[in-house]
């Protein structure tokens, strides 16, 4: 018997948005199947996974949705648009910073893979971050690079 099958939909306990403790449970053709609070399961969509996961490795997430059969999503990130924007922002600015050179050999025109691989967030995510610091001046955009401005 699944924990889901436990509750009915008015009975969980959770909040979409809401902070939560998950630990891994296992690797599924979706993504990854979790144990929310130790108390119920939920699916991790492996277009949500940046990183790599192991079985029991116990990660903070975010409930994304709960669905109306009672299944539960879940996500690394935090939810909704101000707080996902502020969160790639502080990477990209993060990244660059650490750079000796001051700039990324990445922009919106590279592969979805080398954003994935270098930024550990979707080429959609990485385009809106970066448009974000270009409007409020804090990089350039070049050709095949974007540098950091200097404060």
């Amino acid at each position: 018997m699944d924990l889901q099958d436990e509750y009915q939909e008015g009975d969980i306990n959770l909040k979409e948005g809401e902070k939560v403790q998950l630990v891994i449970e296992k690797e599924t053709g979706l993504g990854y199947s979790v144990l929310i609070n130790e108390e119920y399961e939920g699916l991790l969509f492996r277009s949500e996974v940046f990183q790599d996961l192991e079985v029991d490795m116990e990660v903070v997430g975010y409930i994304k949705q709960i669905r109306e059969d009672g299944k539960i999503d879940v996500s690394l990130r935090p939810q909704g648009f101000r707080n996902v924007i502020d969160a790639d922002v502080e990477k990209v600015l993060e990244k660059l910073k650490n750079s000796r050179e001051g700039f990324l050999l990445l922009t919106d025109k590279s592969s979805p893979d080398s954003i994935r691989f270098h930024m550990k967030m979707s080429k959609k995510a990485f385009k809106k971050a970066v448009g974000n610091l270009y409007r409020n001046k804090l990089i350039v955009i070049k050709e095949d690079r974007i540098e950091l401005l200097n404060e």
